[in-house]
């Protein structure tokens, strides 16, 4: 074959080369624009869906609450707050489909008010009823838990609405308060002084990325399932906290537990992403009373030895997944735990050793 032959079949097989090449860029620039066009689509789809959610609530026809269905409705009769004479002071005003209840600012008697399952966006008026002790706003449209300083309210839920923020809660006698499945991003606006009596706060099914913003030193009960949350921290001033729950998260790691949860006995972790029994879980050992872990549904669950290895991290814990350990398995993780002391000193002495010769 000549030279020239070569350089033709040489040329020939780059062109092959180039065109490989070229195809390749070809169709992994198709499937770049295909996948830009599917988040497009999806886009487009969850703006669809929320004009049509919006063209749905707009829809929604008038229906304020009468007194004639609030007569119906009203039982417990009881001696008003001066004592001079009785009223009644529960209201029971569920699934009616209720769009305003301006008309409850005239029953300043009532202490328990029941006004969930509705089509209601304000409940603003309710701030008149400065007797009331629970309230319940479950399943409605509201989007705002502001109301004026009730003196007396022990109990709040709204679960389920659409709620973003959690500015405009100030009540100094509230206990509990339920904000599960609604829209909050961030926590702020939760103000110390004002809540300094609140023990439980419910926040399952938002859309939280961290724990911080809590800053709660009497709060004794904080649920934040299922949310979207990849960090714990800002944990500093959840001095009484006991019992905390983070399940179905997005957690990788366990940094920012701290020394001053001196109180913390239970916490919830099933189903994040914890991977390292051996990395993650001795980042809990600093605090003094947990006593009770779930792991179960993480990564972490199917390695060797799992129970064992959790206890020989917290030696003070008494039940994993909700199975007490048993006393062989403390004694055996308490010789491993002692090993492996022995051993690493071993291996610090040698290390020393070794500096001082070279």
């Amino acid at each position: 074959m000549s030279d020239q032959e070569d350089d033709l079949g040489m040329e020939e097989e780059e062109t092959q080369e180039e065109g490989g090449g070229e195809e390749t860029e070809a169709v992994e620039q198709e499937e770049a624009e295909n996948e830009q066009d599917e988040d497009l689509d999806e886009e487009e789809k969850e703006l669809g869906e929320e004009e049509e959610q919006k063209e749905e609530e707009e829809k929604v026809p008038e229906n304020p609450l009468t007194e004639e269905a609030v007569a119906e409705s009203l039982s417990l009769l009881c001696k008003t707050g001066d004592g001079l004479s009785h009223a009644y002071v529960r209201l029971d005003v569920h699934e009616k489909e209720l769009t305003n209840v301006s008309i409850l600012k005239s029953f300043i008697h009532l202490r328990y008010v029941d006004v969930s399952k509705n089509n209601l966006k304000d409940i603003s008026s309710l701030s008149a009823l400065t007797h009331m002790l629970t309230l319940k706003a479950d399943y409605n449209m509201l989007s705002s838990v502001r109301l004026e300083e009730m003196p007396f309210l022990q109990v709040a839920s709204f679960n389920f609405n659409k709620i973003n923020t959690l500015e405009g809660v100030s009540h100094p006698m509230l206990e509990h308060l339920c904000l599960n499945n609604n829209e909050i991003t961030g926590i702020s606006g939760l103000d110390e002084a004002k809540l300094a009596r609140l023990h439980t706060l419910e926040l399952r099914g938002n859309k939280l990325k961290t724990t911080g913003g809590v800053h709660l030193p009497n709060l004794k009960n904080l649920f934040m399932a299922a949310n979207t949350i990849d960090k714990i921290e800002d944990m500093e001033s959840l001095k009484s906290l006991t019992t905390f729950h983070l399940r179905d998260n997005q957690l990788e790691n366990l940094d920012g537990f701290t020394d001053q949860l001196q109180l913390l006995q239970y916490i919830n972790l099933r189903g994040n992403n914890i991977t390292s029994v051996k990395e993650q879980v001795p980042k809990m050992a600093c605090l003094p009373m947990l006593r009770a872990l779930v792991l179960f549904e993480n990564p972490a669950h199917e390695e060797d030895e799992y129970r064992l290895e959790v206890l020989i991290g917290l030696r003070k814990l008494e039940r994993l997944d909700k199975d007490e350990y048993s006393e062989e398995e403390r004694n055996e993780a308490e010789e491993i735990y002692e090993q492996r002391l022995k051993e690493e000193a071993e291996r610090e002495a040698n290390g020393e050793e070794q500096q001082n010769e070279d």
